[in-house]
């Protein structure tokens, strides 16, 4: 199967089953054994289509002789792919460009006779007329954020953030890492690592954070399997770290939310692995995950455990020296990494406040006298930070609002928080919340 193919059937298993791209692409790419050249150019264009979707019709408007909404989907996704590479990237010969989908168009579109020679009509007037083509004036459309979700986040981070945060929503994210301590020094690993052929850059103000590139298939390098490092954006990290978490054998922490793991690995190595950690997660199948990942990486002290973050467990009460609560959100702060979570209707996840504060309230009754709660999300929207962190405090009068221990350049947006937004720290978008329960 070529890249282009892997490409298209990633987009309709999207279209059609509201699957994410990242992991059915991965699927995808191991199943057919691509080879790293042809699994970066599958995952270029299949993303650089998903950021670019709106961009894309518009441009289609201007070379189609009907209207956009009669295309048959397949088709829209092979014009998709073509327009793509003929105006969006650099290294793409034209001719290849078009005659690779035209052969996509015979092969997915056999009961439509004239698809193929659509294809290819279009896309050689799109070539023909590159230079004469008109662009979009309007965000929306520009950056291809739906006007419903461009107002969502003016109302929370302000008009001016706007533009530069949908920037970084469509460049090309870095991997981003963070080095395993109890295994390796930072410049130990970033030797090994360029022994390996990986490029290595350290990250501009987090310690023991490296940007890597170059990678190819992270999990086969050696330096991975023996568990070195974890993947972890900058903006996750800080939110453990914190916490400020102390070194001592009886620490209690609890990650109430924990899947993939990254926070619970975070914190066993900020604490020189002297933490017991309760890591959980409502799925099975992902509390496995986390326990492998720890295996990896060396971490001893760590459960993983199967459980709903809104269930009361009487044990933990008063137990924990810190909760980590890092909630079910909209995910509206990792769109540069999940493309497709812009065009989710906003609508389907109005009720996600409702659960955060049961979720925090929930975890408030495990922290003991004196200890730290985390609160932080992966999204940008008030209603699902502020707001929430607003609404627990009204009526839990133990906990109060504490500074952020912060490494500059950054700042608080008020005391105890912390939104971070693409395109200013080169992390993902971030709500960091510190709260501490009175003695």
């Amino acid at each position: 199967m070529s890249a282009r193919e892997t490409a298209l059937r990633v987009l309709v298993a999207c279209r059609k089953e509201g699957a994410w791209s990242n992991s059915v692409l991965k699927d995808y790419t191991q199943q057919q054994k691509l080879d790293r050249r042809d699994a970066a150019l599958a995952a270029r264009i299949c993303y650089g289509v998903l950021q670019n979707r709106l961009l894309l019709d518009f441009y289609l408007k201007q070379f189609l002789t009907g209207k956009l909404r009669d295309l048959h989907p397949v088709v829209r996704d092979i014009l998709h792919l073509g327009l793509y590479q003929l105006y969006l990237m650099d290294k793409i010969p034209e001719s290849a460009a078009v005659n690779e989908s035209v052969t996509l168009a015979k092969k997915f579109c056999r009961g439509n006779r004239n698809a193929p020679g659509l294809v290819n009509a279009v896309l050689r007037n799109a070539q023909r007329n590159a230079q004469a083509r008109k662009e979009p004036v309007n965000l929306s459309e520009r950056y291809s954020h739906p006007q419903q979700l461009l107002d969502l986040l003016a109302e929370s981070i302000g008009k001016e953030r706007l533009e530069p945060m949908l920037q970084a929503n469509n460049a090309a994210v870095p991997t981003v890492v963070q080095v395993n301590t109890l295994r390796i020094t930072t410049d130990a690993l970033q030797q090994r690592l360029q022994d390996e052929g990986v490029q290595v850059q350290a990250h501009d103000w987090l310690t023991d954070c490296l940007i890597l590139t170059a990678t190819g298939n992270l999990e086969e390098l050696a330096s991975f399997r023996e568990g070195l490092f974890y993947v972890q954006d900058a903006a996750a990290k800080l939110s453990v770290l914190c916490a400020q978490l102390p070194r001592k054998d009886d620490l209690q922490v609890l990650d109430c939310c924990a899947a993939p793991g990254g926070k619970s690995f975070a914190a066993a190595i900020a604490t020189n692995g002297k933490a017991q950690l309760y890591s959980c997660d409502i799925h099975p199948h992902k509390t496995a995950l986390i326990q492998n990942g720890a295996k990896r990486l060396g971490i001893e002290k760590l459960q993983a455990l199967c459980h709903d973050a809104t269930e009361d467990v009487p044990d933990w009460h008063d137990k924990m020296d810190a909760v980590i609560a890092d909630v079910p959100c909209s995910g509206y702060g990792i769109i540069r990494k999940k493309p497709d979570i812009r065009y989710k209707d906003p609508a389907s996840m109005a009720e996600l406040p409702l659960l955060q504060e049961k979720i925090l309230h929930r975890q408030a009754k495990y922290v003991k006298p004196g200890g730290v709660l985390l609160y932080s999300t992966c999204t940008l929207l008030k209603r699902e930070n502020q707001d929430v962190v607003n609404a627990f405090l009204k009526t839990e009068p133990t906990f109060y609002l504490e500074s952020l221990p912060l490494p500059s350049p950054l700042k608080e947006d008020s005391l105890g928080m912390l939104t971070l937004v693409p395109g200013e720290y080169d992390t993902d978008g971030f709500f960091i919340c510190r709260l501490r329960r009175k003695q």
